[in-house]
């Protein structure tokens, strides 16, 4: 186990570079018999992946443990038949190494998230998603989480268990996440189209018919414009249709080029486009694994509203266009699936999510964002690992299983070893 003790700020900075860590401990243990000696110490303690949340809700005061140093594991899980049904991964994997592997086997995911580069155990904890109308989120392909609470127990919780609709979109709040099991398919390929200039008013005349031109579908946008938008991205998985999709009302056409989502930025660090097959993990992302993904320094917020309401959230940002574009990079517009899982923003209710990719000024983004949120309509939800400023007594309200997560948090971790200044902010 490699560990670093010193003043705050040892534990370095998080991938967007707008937060330094507070922790006056980093470890890095090589396994879980090692973490569970570091939890045995006693104080308080918090898991850190793969440093992608813009927030500090992987903060603490304490010992921060990294978990990319626990030993890669990949066991297939199979039925009755001896069919491979599911996986049995590290937490600490990153979606990116895990899906080649998945690849080599004949299996897939049914859905990634934008990025690759995030871990397993953080994208399900913060409930990451990628996009499509009949797809959930990343932590709805969880079947079994397995962690170690703040006593050192090793505790696994199975799909229909009680609390387990509690204990995936966590927040780090239970325990350190050492291993997922993850339903899996046979491997499948997808083609992605990007269409430009689609227009507003044929996007929202129909936003459900727009939403399901493909398997996986995206509306970017850098709201300069309050009459189109920028690009709609259309992934197609090839074995649910054929051709590419009818676009024409919108207005938009196909691009002849590969495109990034930032007008004007080259399309290097995108995964292929124009309509050309690929393998799934190549294709689900919107950039490769091996560019860093961003466009330089920025900071995200994502709030996501039930279908119904999502007509009325885009307007509401349209309304806003002057503001936001100030300081906006893109913005992304997706659909989830709804789930089960307590925490997660897809939470009983098919969403549409409004992504946004800020300059990184952190001060006016937060002075806006008050502004933004109350704009929105009232059942909207935050994307737990991005910036936000919604209060601890809104979210109950809009969040029906808070209170059942609080208490459920409070008997695996009843000295609050696992809290910080992010859950006591929300007071969950």
């Amino acid at each position: 186990m490699t560990e670093t003790d010193a003043t705050p700020g040892v534990a370095g900075r998080n991938w967007a570079g707008n937060l330094t860590y507070g922790a006056r401990r980093l470890v890095r243990p090589a396994s879980v018999d090692e973490l569970q000696e570091v939890l045995a110490e006693g104080g308080a303690v918090r898991a850190l992946g793969s440093r992608h949340s813009f927030n500090d809700l992987a903060d603490t005061r304490g010992t921060l443990i990294e978990t990319d140093g626990l030993p890669a594991e990949l066991e297939e899980i199979a039925d009755e038949a001896g069919a491979t049904v599911a996986v049995r991964v590290s937490g600490g994997v990153r979606y990116g190494a895990l899906a080649p592997l998945l690849q080599q086997r004949g299996l897939a995911l049914a859905n990634l998230a934008s990025l690759p580069h995030i871990s397993v155990a953080g994208a399900v904890a913060t409930g990451t998603h990628g996009s499509g109308d009949r797809i959930g989120s990343l932590a709805s392909a969880v079947r079994a989480v397995e962690l170690v609470t703040a006593g050192g127990d090793r505790l696994v919780l199975r799909r229909g268990d009680p609390d387990f609709a509690g204990a995936v979109v966590s927040l780090g709040a239970l325990g350190v996440v050492v291993a997922l099991e993850l339903d899996v398919e046979p491997t499948y390929d997808v083609a992605q189209t990007v269409f430009e200039t689609p227009r507003w008013d044929a996007i929202l005349a129909d936003l459900d018919a727009v939403t399901s031109l493909g398997t996986s579908v995206s509306v970017f946008t850098t709201w300069r414009s309050a009459d189109v938008a920028d690009q709609l991205w259309v992934k197609q998985r090839l074995a649910q249709g054929a051709g590419e999709p009818s676009v024409a009302a919108l207005g938009a056409t196909a691009a002849t080029v590969a495109r990034h989502p930032i007008p004007g930025i080259a399309a290097d660090a995108c995964t292929p486009q124009l309509g050309v097959p690929g393998p799934w993990f190549e294709r689900l992302p919107h950039f490769r694994l091996e560019f860093t993904p961003s466009a330089g320094e920025e900071l995200q917020s994502e709030y996501l509203v039930p279908r119904a309401d999502a007509v009325a959230a885009i307007e509401a940002v349209r309304r806003l266009a002057g503001p936001v574009s100030e300081l906006l990079q893109v913005c992304e517009i997706r659909t989830v699936r709804r789930d089960e899982l307590w925490l997660s923003p897809a939470f009983d209710a098919d969403v549409v999510g409004l992504h946004f990719t800020w300059v990184r000024d952190e001060p006016a983004v937060r002075a806006l964002l008050p502004v933004l949120e109350a704009s929105l309509p009232a059942t909207a939800r935050p994307h737990w690992g991005k910036v936000f400023t919604l209060p601890g007594d809104v979210l109950r309200e809009r969040i029906p299983r808070w209170d059942d997560f609080g208490a459920l948090r409070a008997r695996l971790d009843p000295d609050g070893r696992f809290r910080n200044a992010f859950l006591d902010r929300l007071d969950l």
